[in-house]
């Protein structure tokens, strides 16, 4: 079973790369392009396994590029709670 495919362990496995990131010594800056660069991916290349994510995804492609920021930035927000 991918980490997609349940919400719940997408988020705890963002949660560890992202702790290992800062662990690692990445910046905020850093962290929130490569949160961005992973959303851009997910939108393009994988298709949601849950609804969670069909949610995201559609939000993502009406999305500016700015916005788009803003969804990966609140996604990092929220695995570090």
């Amino acid at each position: 079973m991918s980490v997609l495919d349940n919400w719940e362990q997408w988020k705890h496995f963002l949660s560890d790369r992202l702790n290992q990131g800062v662990k690692d010594g990445l910046n905020k800056e850093t962290v929130s392009e490569i949160a961005y660069e992973v959303g851009e991916y997910l939108a393009n290349e994988v298709e949601p396994k849950n609804e969670q994510e069909r949610v995201l995804a559609d939000m993502w492609e009406v999305a500016s590029e700015e916005e788009q920021h803003a969804i990966a930035n609140m996604m990092v927000k929220l695995v570090q709670k």
